[in-house]
């Protein structure tokens, strides 16, 4: 009730991921991006101060390193967000993400090193948290200002390759956020202090996501799965506890 109702409100950790997000900047004709065949690779998130209920906050968006993976194997685009309050100047959070071009490689830039990703544990999860999505979880997730039209236009979904609109990756990672918090910290949001995983497969809303988890004192290892079909769908993730 603490993240929904008034009296006592206090905001979700991994929405800092949207915060200060500078909007859907692949569709600038200047990029040069074939945007509708651009997905979301990775994301991380640190989180330094509680997130406040109520503020402006500032984000100020650097792009680390463009690597190109060569003619048609695409490009990665990796780009990091610091999110200040503007009142009172402090740094609330950090965020870094990956974007697969997947129609953008073979201009000749550098093709690497990529980040290496966190390698999970090889028995079988400590915890599991099962939570459904809704039919319409991408339209309202849109709301937070991610207007791909990936994940509303069923046109420029077939365009893609998909077979209607997607969940945003970010969603995704907010529900596995929603598991953890759950599974293994009482619903606290001072708890989560670092949460990053790969994107592997993409989900259609409506879907249930089952999140594994591995718990070794306060790190914690974790990854998705889409339960009608079986198919992984966040990878190599890992949050560290505080």
């Amino acid at each position: 009730m603490r993240y929904v109702y008034e009296p006592d409100l206090v905001a979700m950790p991994s929405m800092a991921v949207i915060m200060g997000y500078p909007g859907f900047w692949l569709k600038d004709p200047g990029t040069g991006i074939d945007w509708k065949r651009a997905v979301h690779g990775e994301q991380s998130v640190t989180i330094l101060e509680p997130l406040p209920v109520e503020a402006t906050v500032v984000g100020k968006t650097k792009i680390e390193a463009i690597l190109d993976k060569g003619a048609g194997k695409g490009a990665l685009i990796y780009s990091s967000r610091e999110i200040t309050d503007r009142e009172t100047g402090k740094l609330l959070a950090t965020a870094s993400m990956s974007i697969f071009c997947r129609g953008d490689g073979g201009f000749g830039g550098p093709g690497g090193p990529s980040p290496r990703p966190h390698v999970l544990p090889e028995r079988a999860p400590d915890l599991i948290c099962d939570l459904a999505t809704a039919p319409q979880a991408a339209l309202l997730y849109r709301l937070n200002g991610d207007y791909n039209p990936l994940h509303a236009d069923p046109e420029v979904a077939k365009a893609a390759g998909f077979e209607r609109p997607i969940l945003h990756g970010l969603c995704t990672f907010g529900i596995a956020a929603h598991a953890i918090l759950r599974s293994c910290c009482d619903y606290d949001p001072r708890a989560l202090r670092s949460m990053d995983a790969r994107f592997s497969s993409p989900v259609y809303p409506g879907e249930t996501l089952r999140t594994e988890i591995w718990r070794e004192a306060n790190d914690v290892s974790f990854r998705a799965r889409v339960v009608e079909r079986d198919v992984v769908v966040l990878n190599n993730g890992r949050v560290e506890l505080a």
